[in-house]
């Protein structure tokens, strides 16, 4: 049986932990040639060995050079260039009054700059045989949480960046985005220090869901398969939710 992204190859960033990582490893069991990309040298030179024939490029998605970087390694190493899946992001915690304007723009940068970026290097390319473009975004896009302004106004304008790009290049590339709810990452723990009790915040988030327990790593993985595989080659311009119903409460 053939596998669903066969000789695909995909660039996927924030791939050395959490949902990056799964959906990485998710990839390349269906057959995905894969560009790493993280800031963790030793987490992607890791998983790099353990995806047998990825390469893996560290730097910094809030520089455009590292980007065109990324594309450049996709062309050299594989020829070709068939999916984005960007998912690389940061919480900049912080009130209003509170945040450092170095940290506002640091999150902007990382959160929505880097998918600007990456797709305008890798556009060019991606429409040559057609392409996908996956963009790892928030139920904070519509639902605000304390002390995360940066966060929330990165992911709504990510999700607004990914309908414009899916209006632009269609019917060539399709552009979507997955807007996780609260899955159990590093990313969840360290976006929980904004309550007064992190262990607790964690808890009730898992327990407000309607399927009353967090989200692994692995149901994120297995969206975003569906997403950038042909079973959903008729969805552009769309964000799919999946936060265990919590929208709804």
């Amino acid at each position: 049986m053939s596998k669903k992204l066969d000789q695909k190859v995909c660039i996927v960033t924030g791939a050395t932990s959490g949902m990056g990582k799964a959906i990485a490893e998710k990839f390349y069991q269906e057959g995905a040639k894969l560009i790493l990309s993280g800031r963790n040298e030793d987490r992607g030179s890791a998983l790099a060995a353990q995806l047998e024939g990825s390469f893996f490029l560290p730097g910094d998605v809030s520089e455009s050079s590292y980007n065109a970087e990324l594309v450049e390694a996709a062309l050299e190493n594989f020829g070709q260039l068939d999916v984005l899946s960007i998912n690389a992001g940061i919480l900049g915690l912080g009130s209003v009054i509170d945040l450092p304007e170095t940290v506002w723009h640091q999150t902007l940068n990382t959160n929505l700059s880097a998918i600007f970026y990456l797709s305008k290097h890798a556009i060019p390319h991606l429409q040559k045989d057609g392409g996908n473009i996956l963009v790892n975004a928030s139920i904070a896009a519509f639902k605000s949480f304390p002390n995360h302004p940066a966060y929330c106004a990165s992911k709504a304008a990510s999700v607004a960046l990914v309908k414009q790009m899916a209006v632009e290049y269609a019917p060539k590339i399709r552009v979507n985005a997955i807007c996780p709810g609260p899955v159990d990452t590093p990313l969840l723990w360290d976006s929980a220090q904004a309550f007064p009790n992190p262990k607790t915040a964690v808890e009730n988030a898992g327990k407000s869901t309607l399927m009353q327990r967090l989200g692994t790593v692995e149901d994120i993985a297995k969206a975003a398969l569906f997403m950038v595989s042909d079973a959903s080659s008729w969805v552009t311009g769309t964000t799919m939710t999946i936060d265990g119903g919590i929208i709804n409460t």
